[in-house]
């Protein structure tokens, strides 16, 4: 079987099916780009498929930069679609915004049934658009990330409105070294607007196995103290999930497994890493040491799923 590609106007939601040339009944929805089939999706997709899965890739649309107004109910329609192909389990993982994505979609969601998260935040984020806009690449899109039957869902806002947002982030990025760091932004958005209990995702509600993945050098956000209070919400309330936490002192934004990044960039996986953040370029070894660690522990989380 090749792989299928779908679109909202047919079939409800835009992505790639990547069907496993070795039989397989369990999936992964992989959020992992910003184009269902880019050079970065690929390169999951490959990961993914060694490790046993087909691969339903999905993305906003086949070249949208930006996440906003994102119908949680194509998530649905991709599993209603995998189940067709004869998959029987069903996760997702997403990184950064998907990585939170990825825990919405799976609060809703009991199919699925494997949720990985990398570096996500613990609330559903405002959305933003991407491109250029009075010499902006980025700015707040003024509602929710994600839709569900029609109404935004509840989101924390940032605490810039266009064009203070990028031009904000950019001064940041230049204070810290980084080429992108907006820390200090989600950190006076909290400040300013502390997250209420409808913003928060309800990860009581996910089932199976759940992954969090996060580095305590993280420049975009603070995903190591969201991850901590997502894990004190399961500690008070009732769940079925078995979590774990991958947490660590070095790793960046990139928390991605060692092998996934190099097959993106066979040469040069780490000096991406360097160029993007500093942490990258003070603690080389220790972020690669991390994306180790973490490829043989999301290894063996798909393996046991």
């Amino acid at each position: 079987m090749k792989k299928q590609y779908f679109n909202p106007e047919q079939d409800g939601f835009y992505g790639v099916y990547y069907p496993n040339s070795m039989s397989s009944n369990q999936a992964m929805i992989a959020m992992l780009g910003d184009s269902s089939d880019d050079h970065m999706v690929k390169s999951g997709v490959k990961w993914l498929q060694k490790r046993g899965c087909n691969v339903m890739a999905m993305s906003p649309d086949k070249k949208d930069y930006g996440h906003h107004d994102y119908p949680l109910e194509r998530i649905g329609q991709a599993i209603e679609a995998l189940k067709s192909y004869g998959n029987q389990k069903i996760g997702i993982v997403g990184a950064s915004t998907t990585g939170m994505m990825a825990l919405v979609a799976a609060s809703f969601f009991p199919d699925i049934t494997l949720t990985i998260a990398m570096t996500p935040p613990d609330f559903i984020m405002e959305g933003f658009y991407r491109g250029k806009k009075d010499g902006a690449d980025e700015w707040p899109s003024d509602g929710s990330s994600l839709t569900w039957q029609g109404q935004p869902l509840p989101y924390l806002p940032y605490a810039y409105r266009h064009p203070q947002y990028w031009q904000q982030v950019m001064a940041d990025s230049k204070a810290s070294g980084d080429q992108i760091a907006s820390r200090p932004m989600f950190e006076e958005s909290e400040r300013l607007h502390p997250v209420r209990e409808e913003e928060k995702i309800k990860v009581e509600n996910i089932r199976g196995k759940v992954v969090f993945v996060g580095a305590e050098d993280d420049a975009l956000w603070d995903t190591c103290k969201y991850i901590r209070r997502m894990l004190a919400r399961l500690d008070a309330l009732p769940h079925e999930c078995v979590v774990e936490a991958l947490l660590y002192e070095h790793g960046t934004h990139f928390v991605f497994p060692e092998s996934m990044l190099k097959t993106a960039l066979p040469i040069g996986s780490g000096l991406l890493v360097r160029l993007m953040f500093k942490a990258g370029r003070d603690h080389p070894k220790e972020c690669r040491q991390t994306r180790l660690d973490i490829d043989r522990k999301l290894s063996r989380a798909i393996a046991e799923w």
